[in-house]
């Protein structure tokens, strides 16, 4: 990759990877992919991938976002891994809702509310 400029923030926090993204629209195809083969990375990097996803940040998501999603989630399952999402819009989490994809993730309200929950 040729100057390659990330699209998120990676803060370990324990044994947990916390990844927020940097934009507030998650709508471009080629970042989405991007977005995806980073968050791969990350989770190829680690035996028993804990992955939280945070959306602090973002107003808009595409539906190709919500794919990536999925297949993130499928692949820290295949590891063994566990994966959280936290700080989803109303908006955002309405989608979230009507796609059901609620009842795929485990999503907190906060960060730090995730993070307890790998503890738990």
């Amino acid at each position: 990759m040729t100057n390659y400029q990330s699209r998120l923030r990676i803060k370990k926090v324990d044994d947990v990877t916390r990844v927020e993204f940097i934009d507030r629209n998650i709508l471009d195809e080629g970042n989405i992919q991007a977005i995806g083969e980073e968050i791969t990375d990350l989770i190829d990097q680690e035996t028993v991938p804990k992955l939280l996803i945070s959306f602090a940040n973002v107003d808009h998501l595409s539906s190709s976002a919500l794919g990536t999603l999925i297949t993130i989630s499928r692949r820290v399952k295949n590891r063994g891994g566990e994966l959280r999402l936290s700080d989803i819009d109303p908006q955002i989490y309405d989608v979230f809702v009507i796609t059901r994809l609620n009842k795929i993730f485990d999503i907190h309200e906060t960060s730090e509310d995730a993070i307890k929950s790998f503890q738990a």
